[in-house]
């Protein structure tokens, strides 16, 4: 066991005098490799270049020399972990050059030292494994400071589900219904031409956003919030101010303004109640001055609250849901919205659990 955590050093030369004096050099600190050619070594490197911890390398060798080696191993970005030295009895000018321009960490002449080369490598090898375990550090520190922003960021949202959650069981709506306006939203985009152009990483932060499209009725007193009957028109502009509310509320979260959803779970918020046709609030926005994603949420809350149970209706079958959306008895939509959410109503309905003849018994 011990001896497979020892440092390993790889020689290279087709001198067996050379070998066997550097390998008795080095003997008592690593595990020994020897090679007698250039091939021989790039094998060697090949199948032991995650423990190798140095090579030192001749010049002249047959079959493939040391500066053909070098070439070699800078094309397999082997030099910048692995630290190579030129060991040679050639001091022309030129070797020393394209060497050190390869990449090499050092050149020693023969004949060798033994105390200067094994205190030249030495000092070396312990600069590169600092370095790898520096780098291996900052990886870790790296990941681990990615997986708690993650957690941060759940936390967060999970907060904010739950507080959209809550509004919707004060209104009497199933705690289901903003992830069914999640997986909607996000199916949409993802399987229809409505999120051409948009990245899947930007799909799910739009997803995110459209899970507090309906906070600000923590705004709205329960007298009108869960009242049966139709709201006289005072009723109905205090509805209709939970837009504003939930921006506002959103906007005085330090954490959601610092999430990546936030600009997204913001316009949804606010506009999720325009009109096509100009006639929803609460900026009258027409056409395509609403963003896809606020069309979306709006089309699929119409199509929830349809097909839903509520404390003042019961729930529709899912082709009523439909005929009453295409026919326009509940708003004006994007033609080409209506056209994708038609094609794709007989997989979005999968996300509820529908009878035949109506909706959900409870949302």
């Amino acid at each position: 066991m011990k001896d497979t955590l020892r440092k390993t050093l790889l020689v290279v030369d087709d001198e067996e005098i050379n070998c066997a004096i550097l390998s008795n050099i080095f003997a008592p600190e690593y595990e020994i490799l020897t090679a007698s050619d250039g091939l021989e070594a790039l094998d060697l490197i090949e199948t032991h270049r995650n423990r190798l911890s140095a090579v030192l390398l001749d010049v002249i060798m047959p079959r493939l020399n040391g500066i053909q080696v070098l070439r070699t191993l800078r094309q397999q970005g082997l030099l910048n972990t692995i630290p190579v030295f030129l060991i040679t009895a050639d001091s022309e000018g030129t070797t020393m050059r394209e060497a050190y321009d390869l990449g090499v960490m050092d050149i020693i002449f023969k004949p060798v030292v033994p105390y200067i080369v094994r205190r030249r490598v030495n000092s070396v090898v312990e600069l590169f494994q600092a370095r790898k375990q520096l780098s291996a550090e900052v990886v870790r520190q790296r990941d681990q400071l990615l997986l708690q922003t993650q957690k941060l960021a759940e936390l967060s949202m999970g907060m904010v589900e739950s507080l959209s959650t809550a509004i919707e069981f004060r209104s009497d709506e199933s705690g289901e219904h903003v992830r069914r306006i999640h997986d909607i939203t996000t199916y949409l985009l993802t399987n229809t031409p409505l999120g051409q152009g948009i990245p899947p990483d930007q799909i799910r932060l739009i997803g995110i956003g459209a899970i507090t499209h309906d906070v600000g009725k923590i705004s709205i007193p329960d007298a009108i919030l869960n009242k049966p009957g139709r709201l006289t028109p005072e009723e109905f502009e205090l509805m209709k101010s939970h837009t504003v509310k939930g921006a506002e509320l959103l906007s005085k979260i330090p954490q959601m303004r610092e999430h990546p959803a936030y600009s997204y779970a913001y316009d949804i918020a606010l506009h999720h109640h325009e009109r096509w046709d100009g006639k929803g609030y609460p900026e009258g926005l027409v056409g395509d001055q609403i963003s896809i994603w606020s069309q979306i949420v709006s089309l699929a809350d119409v199509y929830d609250a349809l097909v839903s149970k509520r404390c003042y209706k019961d729930a529709l079958a899912p082709k009523k849901a439909m005929e009453m959306i295409l026919n326009g008895e509940c708003g004006a939509f994007n033609p080409l919205l209506l056209d994708c959410f038609q094609t794709t109503e007989p997989v979005l309905r999968t996300f509820y659990h529908l009878n035949q003849e109506g909706g959900t018994p409870n949302g």
